[in-house]
């Protein structure tokens, strides 16, 4: 896997200060993609476990809230594994701090069999606290979103999901 960027001290990919890594590489590409240099498999750095433990430790100051993942596409096959990896030695390590994920797939596509269906999956799903889920829709776009870029996203409390076992939406508390 390769990533565009990480990002310490960001505000603007979920509540209060995070860490941020844009993964790279992305099948979608919805028209107005702020990335779309991200699109490509191979664009930026090459993420190795050096890179893993450098995110690691810039989750350990208290005033860091979690994790973001977003991309690129962080459901991509080829990422998977190594989002997996992340996101898991995160919640390991602090189990306390939330951990976002944006994609362009829906809950429900990423649940149904599918071309991004693999082992890593429903683990990544299992594990999230807040998934900011479908395409990115220019017609639909509005800057006054919490958190998404256009109004067909959904911001989805993964935890009260599994609950519930519906989509619950996510709300500042």
């Amino acid at each position: 896997m390769y990533y565009g960027a990480i990002k310490y001290n960001d505000i603007a990919n979920g509540p209060g200060v995070r860490t941020a890594v844009f993964v790279s590489g992305c099948t979608l590409k919805c028209k107005g993609c702020f990335q779309p240099e991200t699109w490509d498999f191979n664009y930026g750095t090459k993420y190795t476990k050096e890179t893993q433990e450098e995110i690691l430790e810039s989750l350990k100051p208290d005033w860091i809230l979690g994790l973001t993942v977003l991309g690129g596409e962080p459901f991509e096959p080829k990422n998977q594994k190594e989002v997996y990896e992340l996101i898991a030695s995160t919640k390991q390590a602090f189990p306390n701090k939330t951990v976002w994920l944006y994609t362009g797939h829906t809950l429900q596509e990423l649940y149904q069999s599918g071309k991004v269906r693999t082992e890593y999956t429903d683990k990544i799903m299992d594990l999230l606290d807040v998934m900011v889920e479908g395409r990115f829709v220019l017609a639909k776009r509005n800057l006054n979103l919490d958190f998404c870029g256009s109004e067909n996203q959904r911001v989805i409390d993964m935890k009260k999901t599994r609950l519930q076992q519906t989509p619950v939406l996510w709300t500042r508390e």
